[in-house]
């Protein structure tokens, strides 16, 4: 891009898909900054998880936010580190019990208007990689790239089974498949915002792919867009 345009590419897609594994290392590539949304609307979780807070009631939730400072920085590797309130929490967003309530948390429409400006102001600032549920549809409708990176269910609860086991936090495959379908269905039917692919998106399905087969379609795909 020309008279240094900020670049912006979207990548969005269920659970599971990949995003932020492969949205990271391409915007390494690329010398790009980049942004997982995930994790930033994970934080919120983890502060309505520490609050103990119903994530079902919306009310409660959204009075938490006037109290939540939700900041980041970047890591070795390009890792995308997470601070509430000042705290460093990279590591316990992660929690699987984090993930169902961010699953219920990311439907409020307070909760991800609070974080929309955080979003865009990145893109603003630098070329951004950015991931999550609704980036081209509703965070950077006009993103140069957009891409919907997916794959089939149990190759998703595979996926996550693996991460948790390496990370000492297993769970079963089969537990892991239910939850990957019960966020399946509430990120697509939730009233704000649902998980669809955004109007002009490349449709990616990564389904039995190694990881670089996927970070080189990706690449390509940006660099095809782009002319980079």
């Amino acid at each position: 891009m020309e008279n240094g345009k900020k670049i912006s590419v979207a990548i969005d897609g269920p659970s599971g898909a990949g995003k932020s594994t492969i949205a990271r290392r391409a915007a390494q590539n690329l010398g790009f900054v980049y942004v997982d949304t995930g994790a930033i609307y994970r934080t919120v979780g983890y502060h309505t998880y520490c609050s103990g807070v119903d994530p079902v009631d919306k009310k409660a939730v959204a009075a938490l936010l006037p109290g939540l400072r939700v900041s980041m920085d970047y890591g070795e590797g390009g890792l995308q580190r997470m601070y509430r309130n000042g705290e460093d929490v990279t590591d316990q967003i992660r929690l699987p019990e984090v993930s169902m309530i961010t699953s219920h948390i990311s439907a409020i429409p307070e909760v991800r208007a609070f974080l929309l400006e955080m979003q865009r102001h990145m893109a603003r600032e630098y070329s951004v990689v950015m991931d999550g549920r609704d980036i081209g549809t509703v965070v950077l409708p006009d993103a140069d790239v957009k891409i919907f990176l997916t794959a089939s269910t149990e190759d998703r609860a595979r996926r996550r089974y693996k991460e948790l086991l390496e990370r000492g936090t297993p769970q079963s495959l089969e537990e892991l498949l239910r939850e990957t379908e019960e966020r399946d269905y509430n990120d697509s039917h939730r009233a704000v915002s649902p998980l669809r692919p955004a109007d002009g998106a490349v449709l990616l399905d990564t389904t039995g792919n190694t990881f670089e087969q996927s970070l080189h379609q990706i690449l390509a795909i940006i660099k095809e867009r782009t002319g980079l």
